[in-house]
């Protein structure tokens, strides 16, 4: 399939914290006519470099994807790429020892012809929505939604836990290698979005909001401003999100079909 997306829009704040430690990749500023790439990270850690780690995560991972990447990436080529990521922050670490125990969230989107490829590392969530429902969203690693899936809390009460903000997989200057959690979804259709953001964007947004506002037929700048207003000056930690509107999907075997009818009628 051949997908074609309207124009993306995006916001990356600092919220009531003192500096921003999220990070999106493509900027703003800076997204091309045909972007097929997108990243969100949070960086983790506060006066250890959070900022650090996610602008770097962005940039490493884009970097090995522009460098190395043949056809579709898979699971393999993806936990690649982090692994590719890790090390590079375990040489800034050894040359900045002030920058031990900065870590961070990465989520990514990839569009090609078999779809929409997710994955994700820590609890910076991606939605695949169409009418205002939610066809399918990532699973938090956190500390909470562990709790939840043992029982022992509620998905209310994790809304809420004191600990929620406390994650289980990051990218990171030393320890284990994350692995990222990699899903397909080929089911992709003209009027979707694929919304990604950081966990500070879901203080204050709740599912229900998303799905209400989603189900408006807005564009992406008015999606952006109704989510920014229920963001902007509540929300105590950075909150960043990305947008992807998908405009059209073209199915591949009819395209080829389409053009060898055009040519054949030339003949």
């Amino acid at each position: 399939m051949i997908i074609t997306i309207g124009k993306p829009c995006a916001i990356s704040e600092k919220g009531s914290r003192r500096n921003n430690e999220d990070f999106i990749y493509p900027s703003p500023e800076a997204i091309d006519s045909d972007p097929n790439l997108f990243l969100v990270c949070d960086g983790v850690g506060g006066a250890d470099k959070g900022e650090v780690a996610s602008s770097l995560a962005c940039d490493l991972f884009e970097t090995y994807f522009s460098t190395f990447l043949e056809g579709e990436p898979n699971p393999k080529f993806i936990n690649k790429a982090i692994q590719y990521t890790q090390a590079h922050f375990c040489s800034y670490v050894d040359a900045h020892p002030e920058a031990k125990g900065m870590a961070t969230t990465l989520s990514m989107l990839y569009l090609s012809q078999k779809g929409a490829t997710l994955a994700h590392v820590g609890d910076s969530r991606i939605y695949h929505i169409r009418n205002g429902k939610i066809l399918y969203r990532t699973e938090d690693h956190s500390l909470v939604n562990s709790l939840v899936k043992l029982g022992k809390i509620t998905p209310e009460e994790a809304l809420t836990h004191p600990q929620r903000n406390v994650i289980t997989r990051a990218i990171q200057g030393t320890g284990e290698v994350a692995e990222a959690d990699v899903v397909v979804i080929p089911d992709v259709m003209p009027g979707d979005y694929f919304f990604m953001c950081t966990d500070g964007v879901l203080e204050n947004v709740s599912e229900q909001d998303l799905c209400s506002i989603f189900s408006m037929s807005l564009s992406s700048e008015v999606i952006k401003d109704q989510l920014m207003s229920l963001c902007l000056d509540r929300t105590r930690d950075n909150f960043s999100f990305y947008i992807i509107p998908i405009q059209n999907v073209t199915d591949m075997v009819g395209f080829k079909q389409n053009i060898l009818s055009f040519f054949y009628s030339l003949a």
